[in-house]
């Protein structure tokens, strides 16, 4: 019998696999960037498919298999999806895209679930000029954290302090992103 392993995870992307399976992409508190199959999702009355939508926080169970990770359970906590409006989505998105796209296999990085939850969170909440400067913030420190940004992070969280500062450097980040970005050679 296989060990079972319970996290948070909020989950990035769906791509669909065989007659009713999916291949989902989440960001877990506890093993970082990881894609799982997850059997019969696309069935009617999946009793999985609510709490796996896109942007959608889940309590999960995972288990290890020979051929990677398989979810086996998921208990929806919060559905930032309908919290968000169009454009909140789609820099969710660019986000979600930029992250799987610097990461190819797995990575073990349970800070980008606390990072990435916390910019889901805050987006609300902010005018669309403070969320520019929090998808820049984030971009850089998603960067920094895999390696690919060596300079200092300005500020934690998304705060008046924080988005205020982004918003005079924009042109600075926005160069430290670049470099970053061709650093990681996508």
């Amino acid at each position: 019998m296989r060990h079972k392993y319970s996290t948070e995870a909020l989950v990035l992307s769906r791509t669909p696999l065989a007659e009713a399976g999916m291949l989902v992409t989440l960001l877990t508190s506890e093993f970082g960037l990881i894609r799982a199959r997850a059997e019969g999702v696309r069935r009617s009355g999946a009793k999985l498919a609510h709490a796996l939508q896109t942007l959608n926080e889940t309590e999960i169970i995972l288990v290890r298999g020979k051929e990677g990770w398989r979810l086996t359970g998921a208990l929806l906590s919060s559905d930032h999806f309908t919290r968000l409006d169009a454009k909140g989505r789609s820099r969710v998105a660019r986000v979600a895209s930029l992250l799987t796209r610097l990461v190819s296999g797995e990575v073990h990085e349970p800070e980008l679930h606390a990072l990435f939850t916390e910019f889901v969170r805050s987006l609300p909440k902010l005018t669309e000029e403070e969320q520019d400067a929090a998808e820049s913030l984030i971009a850089l420190r998603i960067l920094h954290i895999l390696g690919f940004d060596p300079g200092p992070l300005p500020f934690s969280g998304y705060g008046v302090d924080a988005l205020t500062s982004a918003r005079e450097d924009r042109t600075g980040l926005i160069a430290r992103i670049n470099r970053g970005i061709t650093a990681s050679g996508i």
